[in-house]
C-alpha cells in the first residue's frame, strides 16, 4: 500500500514540472544583436560588422533605427520565446530518470540563473524608463548587456549615462551595449 502512495506523489510532482514549465514556454521572449559593444571605460569592442556607433576623426557616429511600440514588443516576445525554449529544454532534461543527483542540481542552477536574468532584465528597463526614455529593451547573456532605449534624443553622453545606471544597478561591470532607436 505505501509503494502506491509514493507512485501517486511522484506521477502529482511530475505533472506539477509539466504543467509549469507549459506555463513558461508560454511566457514573452526576445532577442537583437544589432548592438554596439562599449566596456565600462567607454571603449567600443564591438566587432564592424555588428557596431552601430563608429568613431571617425574624434566624433561619434551613432545609428538610429525607427521603432514603434510594437517592434519593442516584438523583440520582447522573441527575446522570451527563447529564453521558454531553453527552459523548456531544462525541464525536458530534468524529466529524465536517468539523471544523477548533481546533474539534477545543475539544472536546477541553470533554470534559476534563467529566472534571475529576467527578473535583472526586467529591474533594469524599468530603471532605465524611470530616467524619461519613452521605452527600453535590456537583454542579458550573462556577461553582455545590450540595451535598446527608445528616445528621440540620441548622444554618448545618454549612453553613458545607460552604462552608468546598469553597473550601479548590477554591481560589477559587465560589458554593455547601448542602441537607440527613434
Amino acid at each position: 500500500m505505501l509503494l502506491k502512495k509514493q507512485t501517486v506523489w511522484l506521477l502529482t510532482m511530475l505533472s506539477l514540472v509539466v504543467v509549469l514549465s507549459v506555463y513558461y514556454v508560454t511566457s514573452d521572449p526576445k532577442t537583437n544583436n544589432d548592438l554596439a559593444m562599449v566596456d565600462k571605460n567607454g571603449k567600443n569592442t564591438s566587432d564592424k560588422a555588428n557596431s552601430t556607433t563608429s568613431k571617425k576623426d574624434g566624433k561619434v557616429n551613432i545609428s538610429t533605427q525607427v521603432a514603434g511600440d510594437q517592434a519593442f514588443e516584438a523583440m520582447r516576445i522573441s527575446r522570451d520565446d527563447e529564453r521558454s525554449k531553453l527552459q523548456e529544454q531544462l525541464t525536458n532534461k530534468l524529466a529524465t530518470t536517468n539523471l544523477s543527483a548533481d546533474d539534477k542540481n545543475k539544472i536546477y542552477d541553470e533554470m534559476q540563473k534563467l529566472k534571475d536574468t529576467a527578473q535583472q532584465e526586467q529591474a533594469l528597463e524599468t530603471l532605465i524608463k524611470s530616467h524619461g526614455y519613452k521605452d527600453a529593451l535590456v537583454e542579458s547573456d550573462g556577461t553582455n548587456i545590450n540595451i535598446t532605449v527608445k528616445s528621440k534624443e540620441q548622444s554618448t553622453a545618454a549612453a553613458n549615462d545607460i552604462i552608468k545606471l546598469v553597473e550601479q544597478q548590477i554591481g560589477s561591470s559587465p560589458q554593455v551595449a547601448v542602441e537607440f532607436q527613434k
